[in-house]
């Protein structure tokens, strides 16, 4: 299956063990995830400003992403259609890379639920929907 983890996810699995350290883990073994520059550079600015990685570990931490995921333009959507502007590009994302759903802590986006074919489920609910589709 090909999904979008959401730079909050990339984030939290890179600080921290937990759900979202697993759930990277499980999606580079058993799907495609999708990324794009718009991505990479907030968990670029976040990692930095956020949370004072010296750039090296942001490197590194870019270019495992990079290496792992597939990178896409996002597509462009015509007029906003989350709360923040700014997620409009993870769902662009999404349609570019025809992800089937996009996974993330941010209100903002779970809030719309579906965006298109596009689920939207935070990292908790992940797993009933993979096992749904089987």
């Amino acid at each position: 299956m090909k999904i979008v983890l959401d730079t909050n996810v990339l984030i939290s699995a890179l600080i921290t063990r937990g759900v979202c350290r697993d759930l990277l883990e499980h999606c580079v073994q058993r799907h495609q995830i999708i990324i794009s520059d718009f991505i990479l550079n907030e968990v670029r600015e976040n990692l930095q400003n956020k949370f004072h990685f010296d750039a090296q570990e942001i490197d590194e931490a870019v270019a495992l992403f990079s290496a792992e995921m597939q990178t896409v333009s996002p597509a462009l959507i015509e007029k906003h259609i989350c709360r923040d502007p700014q997620d409009d590009m993870i769902l662009g994302t999404a349609i570019t890379g025809n992800a089937e759903c996009i996974i993330t802590g941010d209100e903002d986006l779970l809030v719309l639920g579906q965006y298109g074919q596009v689920r939207i489920l935070s990292p908790a609910k992940f797993a009933d929907f993979e096992a749904r589709r089987k």
